[in-house]
């Protein structure tokens, strides 16, 4: 008698919303605009590439209203699809997460931020792991960014996908049961939003993108 087949493991789609360059990244206070467009843009097409070359990821589809960044984008075999929605970034990851479903039935949504210059494969891939399990038993999980407060990614079961980004989103993703994720996985954790971080972010190594758009900025010694 032949032996059932292995149940597959849920796939993970990674939804990655990028607000147009022009807009992106405005607490880069200190640079003029022409940086700090190229910069938001940087960042996004390093985690954006990154997630792609991912193991465990089965689709990446970005969220962007930036017809050039899209064309980047799908360069790396990444799906995407315009914003449309209002300024609220939940309601474009509600969005993102319907459409990854509408695409790909069964699939676990990820929701990413676009600025992780220096976010490595490898662990992304080992949180994607521990996701894929809090999903499986109906939990949604969340990865604090290296701030504390903050969230950098968020999964949850399609029915139950409610992401809760915005000032204080890691305590109110817990407060919501989302189990916390990630705790080690540092370049999951570490986002820029300031030139703090993004010297913190270069010290510590990022992307081709990232690398190129701050050729002129020094990295702190160690």
């Amino acid at each position: 008698m032949s032996q059932p087949a292995p149940a597959l493991r849920p796939r993970c789609v990674v939804v990655v919303p990028v607000k147009p360059p022009a807009f992106g990244k405005s607490r880069l206070s200190g640079l003029d605009d022409d940086e700090r467009r190229a910069l938001a843009e940087a960042f996004a097409l390093d985690t954006v590439q990154a997630v792609a070359a991912t193991p465990g990821v089965h689709a990446v589809l970005v969220v962007t209203d930036d017809f050039r960044l899209a064309s980047r984008v799908r360069a790396f075999g990444c799906e995407v699809i315009p914003d449309g929605t209002t300024e609220d970034l939940n309601a474009t990851l509600v969005q993102g997460c319907a459409e990854a479903v509408r695409r790909w039935p069964g699939a676990v949504p990820v929701a990413l931020c676009a600025d992780l210059p220096g976010l490595r494969p490898v662990e992304l891939a080992g949180v994607l792991g521990e996701v894929v399990a809090q999903v499986e038993a109906g939990r949604a999980a969340y990865v604090r960014d290296a701030s504390g407060a903050g969230t950098t990614l968020y999964a949850a079961p399609a029915e139950r996908f409610d992401p809760l980004f915005g000032a204080a989103s890691a305590a109110r993703h817990e407060a919501a049961g989302a189990v916390e994720v990630g705790a080690t996985a540092t370049s999951v954790r570490t986002d820029v939003d300031d030139l703090a971080d993004l010297d913190a972010a270069l010290a510590a190594g990022v992307g081709p993108h990232t690398s190129h758009a701050s050729r002129g900025r020094a990295t702190p010694s160690g």
